[in-house]
């Protein structure tokens, strides 16, 4: 037994043998709750699983002592009796161990953002937006979640902490950037992470992994940027094992504040959900993109699925064309806003890439940038066409299953090239132009065994209503409960 084992022995209360970690966030959230289980036994648990298998996976990194968790979850588990006492209910996430993709900051540990040009960073002082919001629902951080650097790509490797491995398959990628995250969650390491994204970076992950991703409307969950704070290109959100996690969390962090821009959007009623008659716009590949046989396969019989379960699945979607220039142009505009400071003041150790992104960006016309605007704004309207005609647009999650954990970015898929890192996640990028919210889940498995995802776009604004399609879809084909063997 190890020390958190044991130190958790000495808070036990009665519960099932089923290992602690495995149970669901919800499970565990409302557990902690009536006092069934303690946050001490649970953060004990993961603490374990953390110690066993993240040698394995390199997913938390920075992470705490393990004395200064398990002191929070005896704080946590004091409150929860003060609470008791009172008659006061207790935050949605109270007890919940998680860690913070490594971007963003958290008192007192390290923020690398997986490069060696902030290999050295000191412990940050104050916390981050969204670290602010886990606290404050009363979530437990033990430490960050592995990143590439500067969150750059949808595969998760960099020279601070390496690359973080598939759970499913450890020869393979994670996914990025929230790669950390999305292998945490699949390795029952945690029961919720953050994820961040503006080309997929918790989307990706999230399909690799077979757990859930929610990209938000933007002005959904608060904008943590210091600079920018008002675009609606990358956006914060939750990420689980299951829709219903996901819903929890996005209820905790869907939080209305008047120091932080585009926090402050309606929030709608959720209605029951039925898949028979459930009205379903269907895209084979976004407009044509390149798509790996197997995935298709996957991806069609996702439809039969469907169909079989009484959804009405049509083929329809927006028109994106245009869509990628204008992804690239915001994407490296923003990379320009956020880096231009490091790179002008001689900071080195940084990817090529990144510098590459960030010169890219400074390049950029007024000209390139109004049209750039001008298409996001037709792809937005374009989509709300298409959802005023079905409930939702499914589209396939990723081009290819996980690669490879050697390669730095897919260069291929079916007989397509691509010349940069970003090129192969457009299925990601053309839905970030829309602007509307997009859950990732699991449409099934390859013969050989590994996750293929769907990405399930809803109404914006309409997240809460979004996740109990994607609950009822998950609980009617089974495809995310199943988990990796480790």
């Amino acid at each position: 037994m190890t020390h958190a084992a044991d130190h958790a022995a000495d808070h036990a209360t009665e519960h099932t043998p089923e290992h602690l970690a495995d149970w669901s966030a919800v499970r565990l959230a409302d557990a902690v709750a009536n006092r069934e289980v303690s946050a001490v036994e649970v953060m004990g648990a993961h603490l374990d699983r953390i110690e066993e298998r993240n040698p394995r996976l390199q997913a938390v990194v920075s992470q705490q002592p393990d004395s200064v968790s398990l002191a929070a979850a005896e704080a946590a588990d004091r409150r929860t009796a003060a609470a008791r006492t009172a008659g006061e209910p207790l935050p949605p996430l109270h007890g919940l161990p998680t860690a913070v993709k490594d971007l963003m900051d958290v008192a007192g540990l390290p923020t690398t953002n997986g490069s060696a040009a902030f290999a050295d960073a000191r412990p940050a002082e104050h916390d981050s937006v969204l670290a602010t919001l886990l606290r404050d629902a009363g979530a437990i951080i033990i430490g960050k979640t592995n990143t590439p650097e500067m969150g750059q790509g949808v595969l998760t490797f960099n020279p601070v902490f390496g690359t973080t491995v598939n759970p499913w398959d450890t020869s393979r990628h994670a996914g990025g950037s929230s790669g950390g995250a999305a292998a945490a969650l699949a390795g029952r390491m945690l029961p919720i992470a953050d994820g961040s994204d503006s080309g997929g970076s918790l989307r990706y992950p999230a399909a690799f992994c077979n757990v859930v991703g929610v990209r938000p409307s933007p002005g959904r969950v608060p904008s943590g940027r210091t600079g920018n704070a008002w675009t609606p290109h990358g956006v914060t959100g939750p990420m689980a094992r299951d829709s219903a996690d996901a819903a929890r969390f996005m209820a905790a962090l869907a939080v209305e504040k008047s120091v932080w821009p585009m926090s402050a959007m309606t929030q709608h009623p959720v209605r029951p959900v039925e898949l028979a008659g459930l009205r379903v716009a269907w895209s084979d590949d976004a407009g044509g993109l390149p798509i790996d046989p197997a995935v298709r396969a996957v991806h069609r019989a996702f439809a039969e699925q469907l169909a079989g379960l009484g959804a009405v699945v049509e083929a329809d979607e927006p028109d994106f064309a245009g869509a990628d220039e204008a992804w690239e142009t915001i994407e490296t505009f923003e990379f320009f806003l956020g880096g231009r400071h490091a790179v002008d003041a001689g900071a080195t150790g940084f990817r090529p890439d990144y510098v590459r992104n960030v010169e890219q960006g400074r390049a950029t016309t007024a000209a390139q940038l109004a049209d750039a605007y001008e298409r996001r704004t037709r792809m937005y309207r374009d989509t709300a066409a298409v959802l005023e005609r079905h409930d939702v647009l499914v589209l396939p999650a990723t081009p290819v299953v996980a690669p490879p954990a050697e390669v730095e970015w897919v260069d291929e898929v079916d007989g397509h090239h691509f010349d940069r890192y970003f090129t192969w996640q457009m299925l990601a990028n053309r839905l970030t132009l829309t602007a509307h919210p997009v859950v990732v889940t699991s449409a099934g498995f390859t013969p050989e065994g590994l996750p293929v995802g769907v990405q399930v776009v809803g109404r914006y604004g309409h997240e809460a209503q979004l996740l109990a399609v994607t609950r009822a879809i998950e609980e009617a084909t089974g495809w995310i409960r199943r988990a990796p063997v480790l």
